[in-house]
C-alpha cells in the first residue's frame, strides 16, 4: 500500500516563485542573490503556516546551485541540488531549537561551522523556532552570528519575535512574513484539487481559506479532512458539517428578519442555531462579522475588502441596499454591548435574543428641533392680549464675559438713591419671545410666532417710564416661577430688592459670583418676560455684587476662599506669591 503524503508537505514550494502571498520577500531574496549582496544572517518571522521555513530552504537550496537559471531559481540538476532534494545534504544543517536549547547544543554549532563546505559555496544553518533557546545559550552564539565565516550563513525562523533578545536582532537582517490573504490560499487549494483530481465549489474553498486564518498550512490540512470525509467532491455543506461551522445563510436570513422587525422569526431562528450546538459567543463574533461586511458592501469601493466569493459578495451587495448606515452602525453597537456582557449574565439565550428583538425594534428618528431646557423655568400662557409684546427673535446673544473682580458696594449704600451708581442701558436681543403665565388668565390662542433674524428695536419705548409697583408685581410673579426650577435663583431675586431707574434699567443686587453667572445664563429671558409684561422693550438689566456683613459672608469660590483665609492669616499671600500658586 503506497504511503500517503499530506498536501502541505507533498504542494510545498520548491522555488521563489511557487511561494504564494509572500512576494515582496521572495522578490528582496532574489535581488540578494542577483547582486551578491546576501547578508550572513536573516531573520524570517511571523505566524504560523505563512512559509518562513519553505523560504529558507529554498533560499539555501538557491543559493549553493551551481547552474542557476536566468529567473534565478535552482536547476534541481547539479550535486548539490540532487543531495539536497535526497535531505543528504552536507551543507544545509537544520536545527530545532524547541529541543536543541541549551549551551552545549549552540557549542555544537560553532564547532560545526569551523568546517567548511565540500560541494558547493556556502554552509547554512536553519534553526527553527529560535526564539526557545535559553538566555544562555543566545549569548553563547552571538560571537559566531556576528562574525562567521565567510562560507556560513544563518537563517533563523522564528513565531516570536519579541522573545529575541535585542542584541541577536541587531545581527540579522529581518523579513516579517505577513498572513497569506484568503483569494490567495483559495486559488493554490484550487490548483491541489486539480493536480489531485477533485472536483471544489468556489465556495467551500473560500470557506476553507477563512477558516485556516492565513495560514496555507492548516488551509491544506483541512482540505485533506475534507477529502477524505467527502471522497473526491468538496461541497460547500460539506465542509460546514464536518467542520461544524456556522453557515453565513444563518446571519442572511436573521439579518432580514431584523429587518423586516420579525421578532418571532428571530426568536425560531436564534433557537434552532442553539440546538444544533453553536454557543452563543460563537454566533455574535460571525454576526458582528457579517454586519461590517454589510457596511463594506455599502459602498463600491469597499466591497474589494470582502474576502468571500463572487456569489457570496453578491448577496452581501443585494442584503446591504435593503438597509441604512444607520441601522448597521446602531446594530454593531447593541452587538458589541451584547459581547461585553454575555459572560456575566446568568440567561445568555435570553440576553442574546433580546439584543436581536431591540435590533429590530430599531427605527430611524427623524431630526426634530429640540427645545431648550431653560425654556421651562418660565411657561407663559398663549394669550393675544394687547399687552403681549410680539418681539421678533435675532442671532443669540453672546457668551456672559468672564467675571473680573470690581469694586463691590454695600447695601447701605444701595439702599441710598443719590449715591447708587448708573449703568447705562444694553440693548438685548431676543431668540424666542418668553411667555410667563400669569395669574388668572386662561389659555389664550397661540400668538403669532416671530420670524427668524429679527430683531428689537428699543428705541421706539425709550420715553416710556415703568412704574416702579408694577415691576415688583412682575418681579415677585418671575420668582415664583422660577422657585421650582432653581431655588438658588428664587433666593437671588428676592433676598437683595431689585430697583429700576428713570432709565427703564433694572439693577439686580446678588451675593457673589455664582448667582452672577447664573442670572446671566437666564438673562435674556427674564429680560423677554419683563418687556413683555411692562409692554417696554427698552428695559435692560445689570447684576451687582454687593457685600454684606462680611462676618456672615459665604465663599464659593476658590478666590473668595484664600480671600477670607488670607484675612485671618496675611502670611498665606507671601506663601502664595513665594510658591508661585494659582487656583483650580
Amino acid at each position: 500500500m503506497e504511503s500517503f503524503v499530506v498536501s502541505a508537505r507533498k504542494y510545498r514550494p520548491e522555488t521563489f516563485d511557487t511561494v504564494v502571498g509572500q512576494k515582496s520577500i521572495t522578490n528582496t531574496l532574489k535581488n540578494a542573490i542577483k547582486n551578491n549582496h546576501l547578508a550572513q544572517s536573516f531573520l524570517f518571522c511571523g505566524p504560523r503556516g505563512v512559509g518562513k521555513t519553505t523560504c529558507a530552504r529554498i533560499l539555501a537550496k538557491t543559493i549553493n546551485c551551481e547552474n542557476l537559471s536566468e529567473n534565478l531559481e535552482a536547476c534541481n540538476k547539479c550535486k548539490s541540488c540532487e543531495s539536497f532534494n535526497t535531505s543528504n545534504s552536507f551543507n544545509v544543517h537544520e536545527l530545532d531549537a524547541a529541543s536543541n536549547n541549551s549551551v552545549e547544543d549552540i557549542r555544537n554549532l560553532v564547532d560545526q561551522v569551523r568546517i567548511p563546505p565540500h560541494i558547493g559555496k556556502y554552509k547554512i544553518y536553519i534553526i527553527d523556532e529560535v526564539h526557545m533557546l535559553s538566555a544562555a545559550a543566545f549569548n553563547a552564539f552571538l560571537k559566531t552570528l556576528e562574525e562567521p565565516p565567510h562560507y556560513a550563513k544563518f537563517i533563523l525562523a522564528t513565531t516570536e519575535k519579541h522573545k529575541i533578545i535585542p542584541t541577536i536582532l541587531s545581527r540579522c537582517q529581518i523579513f516579517d512574513f505577513k498572513r497569506i490573504k484568503v483569494d490567495d490560499i483559495a486559488k493554490h487549494l484550487h490548483y491541489v484539487a486539480q493536480k489531485e483530481n477533485v472536483t471544489a465549489d468556489d465556495e467551500a474553498l473560500h470557506l476553507i481559506a477563512q477558516k485556516a486564518d492565513g495560514a496555507l498550512r492548516d488551509a491544506l490540512s483541512i482540505f485533506d479532512q475534507i477529502v477524505s470525509f467527502t471522497g473526491n467532491d468538496v461541497t460547500y455543506q460539506a465542509v460546514v458539517d464536518n467542520l461544524n461551522i456556522l453557515d453565513y445563510d444563518y446571519f442572511f436570513r436573521i439579518t432580514d428578519h431584523i429587518i423586516d422587525q420579525n421578532a418571532t422569526g428571530i426568536l425560531l431562528l436564534i433557537n434552532e442555531i442553539i440546538d444544533k450546538g453553536f454557543e452563543g459567543a460563537h454566533f455574535i463574533t460571525g454576526f458582528g462579522d457579517h454586519l461590517r461586511n454589510l457596511l463594506v458592501s455599502k459602498n463600491p469601493q469597499t466591497v474589494k475588502l470582502l474576502e468571500t466569493s463572487e456569489s457570496v459578495r453578491k448577496r452581501y451587495s443585494e442584503q446591504a441596499a435593503k438597509c441604512d448606515e444607520s441601522f448597521i452602525i446602531n446594530a454593531l453597537e447593541i452587538l458589541s454591548g451584547c459581547d461585553t456582557n454575555y459572560k456575566i449574565v446568568a440567561n445568555k439565550k435570553l440576553h442574546l435574543e433580546l439584543t436581536l428583538v431591540k435590533m429590530a425594534s430599531y427605527q430611524k428618528k427623524k431630526s426634530q428641533p429640540r427645545q431648550s431646557s431653560e425654556n421651562s423655568i418660565l411657561i407663559p400662557p398663549k394669550s393675544t392680549s394687547k399687552s403681549s409684546i410680539e418681539a421678533k427673535p435675532a442671532k443669540e446673544a453672546p457668551e456672559p464675559k468672564k467675571y473680573t473682580p470690581k469694586e463691590n458696594i454695600t447695601v447701605q449704600e444701595v439702599k441710598e438713591k443719590d449715591e447708587a451708581p448708573k449703568v447705562n442701558s444694553e440693548n438685548i436681543k431676543l431668540k424666542r419671545p418668553l411667555k410667563i403665565s400669569g395669574s388668572g388668565a386662561g389659555p389664550k390662542k397661540p400668538e403669532k410666532e416671530p420670524e427668524e433674524h429679527e430683531e428689537l428695536n428699543p428705541d421706539t419705548d425709550k420715553d416710556k417710564k415703568v412704574h416702579p409697583e408694577e415691576f415688583y408685581k412682575y418681579w415677585k410673579e418671575m420668582a415664583e416661577n422660577i422657585k421650582e426650577e432653581s431655588h438658588s435663583l428664587f433666593l437671588a431675586f428676592t433676598k437683595n430688592k431689585p430697583r429700576i431707574n428713570d432709565e427703564n434699567q433694572i439693577e439686580v443686587f446678588v451675593d457673589n459670583m455664582v448667582q452672577e453667572s447664573e442670572i446671566n445664563e437666564k438673562k435674556i429671558k427674564i429680560l423677554g418676560f419683563l418687556r413683555k409684561k411692562l409692554d417696554n422693550k427698552s428695559v435692560s438689566l445689570t447684576i451687582r455684587i454687593v457685600n454684606n456683613d462680611n462676618s456672615n459672608q459665604k465663599a464659593y469660590l476658590p478666590e473668595e476662599k484664600f480671600k477670607l483665609l488670607s484675612d485671618k492669616n496675611p502670611k498665606l499671600i507671601t506663601l502664595k506669591e513665594k510658591l508661585n500658586l494659582d487656583f483650580y
